[in-house]
């Protein structure tokens, strides 16, 4: 990507937020990379940026692991692998065999379904493959501390044991000499000692002579000479030689498996990549969390449509002050390329610009930004800015010559590939021919098709926004009740100054605002009092919006609750409905089985009587009754489904039923122990315990 100046980066604070991002990193590889952080001008590398930072930032919210803990730099062992002849120690080795290791970790955890749902981060990897051959290569030479094994060679083996031999031969000999020279107290307190590599013995200094053997070094208080016994100079000699031996073996082994090792260099140098690309994504993808950020959708083209979108600094910095952070809604399209922002000072109209700008900065640079998931952004080719004051002292420019040459370079190389940003345009020079040059540059770009954000007070390019093609007006919202900014954006309409109202607000004399209004345009002066009372009735329609919006919510919820009350009290209906089914159905099989029991009894009999006609009768009555109780059990199920039986005395005109054969009426009087039932249209006398009095149920809707 192209800019102007070259100070766009920095005043964009795109700086910082690499400072972030090699805050993340854990290996050089990866720090370097976000050091030179590179802005991609194609939609192949951006997207496929994005998707492996994004799939990373998925694990890591359903915290899942990856397997990349490898952050050792190994470009000097591996540089070294790769020349003839050289040497790498046991534990350069060592390293060599983590970094393998750490690749066939990762190979093994992209099987078939991690490739389908990850396939950013399986990109990396594509087209490598691991050697197991490096690892089978170090281990046959190497134990899990570096060490070489004594297996490495028959000639190490062999030095080896004859090095073990010689030295418990040493320590013997030593021990016997020791012990005699302790017990005729030649020795000091120390006894014996290193000097040289070689064991010697502490002797007093006195007594130095009556020791045989070679003085090796004296104490500083001259009181301790250390001696090496004339019975163990020989046995020293030989383990030195075996010593010197055992090096040289070493060497050649470790140079040996360097030269078998350095057939794969290029491949070691690439798991190394591996290593440091994976290290760069989870670098995005921390940074991407702490800033809540998310991937948008991705347009070819010049596009701009931002939701829910925040500067990640100043909403890093109001998180850890406990500010909120106003998110901003923009949208520039083929339609409406140029947005013409105004407002009050100090309301947000600098911040807007370098939002928008820093957040396409690091998109193009495969970064997450914090923005809604539906946002969408296209790709440009050049962003030119013109932020603050640029008085160039070096060329005797004052701050309006320096705007000028500014604006020059924009309408020489402006294009629809183009993304700029002019913070107050025109200033510097007197209003009506500032704002004047102003207007001409604003047409001039938009006839160029180029995209891009403009602040500004004039009053003309707030009227020629809406009649430009390609030019539209947005305001920056103002509490005028309490003199706040609101920090929103507003687009559609142009914005009020509120030159007067923050005067008025702030105690300045009246008498002196009166007399500045007089000295104003008095159509000026009236159009901007419109914009004013404008901008607040639609915040007031806004707020009220927002309430009926809050209202609906409110009333859907409360809907869907009492549809699952309602659903609740359904099911629990159906479910006592189908209990007492069940209960009926019960007592049929009951007495069913009943009934079957009897016929069996009376089949047996009638085989065994002679008079058969007796049995048959007896058959027929028992169905008779069966069936006859069938009836009651219906009768009663009904009179339980309608009514409720009551406690307490009988009372006239109750409804009531008999206890025997369930039948229903009504109580039409009470004569002692007698009461008189009205059943349909026939009233009959009974005992009035035989009564038991009803409610009839309350049905549900």
């Amino acid at each position: 990507m192209r800019f102007f100046p070259e100070s766009t980066l920095h005043q964009l604070e795109f700086d910082k937020v690499k400072e972030l991002l090699v805050a993340q990193c854990r290996n050089e590889y990866a720090r370097q990379k976000a050091i030179n952080l590179r802005i991609h001008t194609l939609e192949e590398p951006i997207v496929r940026e994005l998707t492996q930072a994004n799939e990373y930032l998925h694990l890591q919210q359903a915290g899942l692991y990856f397997p990349n803990d490898f952050s050792v730099p190994l470009q000097k062992e591996l540089h070294l692998l790769g020349i003839p002849g050289a040497s790498l120690s046991g534990e350069q080795f060592m390293l060599i065999r983590k970094l393998a290791e750490n690749t066939e970790t990762i190979f093994r955890w992209f099987d078939a379904e991690r490739r389908s749902a990850y396939p950013g981060l399986a990109d990396v990897i594509a087209g490598g493959y691991y050697e197991k051959l490096i690892r089978n290569l170090i281990d046959e030479v190497l134990d899990e501390t570096g060490q070489v094994k004594d297996q490495a060679s028959e000639e190490l083996h062999k030095i080896r044991m004859s090095l073990y031999r010689k030295r418990s031969e040493l320590r013997k000999v030593f021990d016997r000499v020791t012990g005699k020279l302790a017990k005729l107290g030649y020795l000091t307190d120390i006894g014996e000692s290193f000097m040289n590599g070689r064991r010697v013995l502490a002797v007093f200094a006195e007594q130095k002579r009556m020791v045989k053997g070679i003085l090796h070094a004296e104490s500083d208080s001259r009181r301790t000479s250390f001696i090496e016994p004339e019975e163990v100079t020989e046995l020293n000699n030989q383990i030195f030689s075996l010593e010197h031996e055992e090096s040289r073996e070493l060497y050649r082994i470790l140079r040996a498996l360097t030269s078998r090792l350095s057939l794969y260099a290029d491949l070691l140098k690439g798991y190394l990549t591996y290593s440091g690309e994976y290290d760069f994504i989870r670098a995005k993808a921390k940074l991407a969390a702490e800033m809540g950020a998310s991937m948008p959708k991705i347009i070819d083209k010049a596009h701009l449509n931002l939701i829910n979108a925040y500067h990640p600094l100043l909403l890093l910095y109001n998180r850890k002050a406990g500010k909120p952070t106003v998110p901003l809604q923009l949208k520039l399209d083929a339609n409406n390329r140029i947005l013409v922002i105004s407002g009050p000072n100090a309301g947000g109209k600098t911040v807007t610009l370098k939002t928008a700008g820093l957040l396409q900065l690091m998109l193009q640079s495969g970064l997450l930004i914090p923005v809604s998931a539906d946002s969408e952004m296209g790709i440009f080719k050049q962003m030119m800015i013109h932020i603050g004051d640029t008085q160039n002292l070096e060329f005797e420019l004052s701050t309006y010559s320096s705007h000028l040459r500014h604006m020059k370079y924009f309408l020489e190389h402006a294009n629809g590939k183009t993304l700029f940003f002019i913070d107050e345009l025109g200033s510097g020079s007197d209003p009506n021919l500032g704002g004047a040059f102003a207007e001409v540059i604003l047409e001039e770009l938009a006839l160029k098709h180029a995209f891009g954000i403009v602040t500004t007070h004039y009053l003309n390019l707030k009227v020629m926004a809406n009649k430009v093609k390609g030019v539209i007006n947005g305001a920056m919202q103002f509490d005028e009740q309490q003199l706040l900014p609101l920090y929103k954006l507003q687009v559609g309409k142009p914005g009020s100054s509120y030159t007067f109202s923050i005067a008025e607000r702030i105690g300045l004399d009246k008498r002196l605002i009166e007399k500045a209004r007089k000295l104003v345009d008095e159509n000026h002066f009236q159009l901007d009092k419109l914009l004013n009372s404008t901008e607040q009735d639609l915040q007031r329609i806004e707020l009220e919006k927002r309430k009926l919006q809050q209202l609906i919510h409110e009333n859907e919820q409360l809907r869907k609750e009492m549809k699952q009350v309602m659903d609740k009290e359904r099911h629990q209906q159906e479910t006592e409905k189908i209990k007492l089914q069940n209960k009926h159905t019960e007592e049929k099989l009951i007495q069913l089985k009943d009934l079957e029991r009897r016929l069996k009894s009376l089949v047996i009999e009638w085989r065994k009587a002679e008079q058969k006609e007796e049995v048959v009768k007896m058959i027929g009555a028992v169905l008779t009754g069966q069936k006859d109780q069938f009836k009651k059990s219906d009768l009663q199920r009904k009179v339980n489904e309608k009514y409720d039986e009551l406690q307490g005395e009988l009372q006239i005109g109750a409804k009531a039923r008999l206890r025997q054969n369930r039948q229903v009426g009504i109580i039409k009087s009470i004569r002692g122990k007698k009461a008189i039932l009205q059943i349909g249209q026939l009233p009959i006398t009974v005992n009035a315990i035989d009564l038991v009095m009803l409610k009839e149920k309350e049905m549900p809707e």
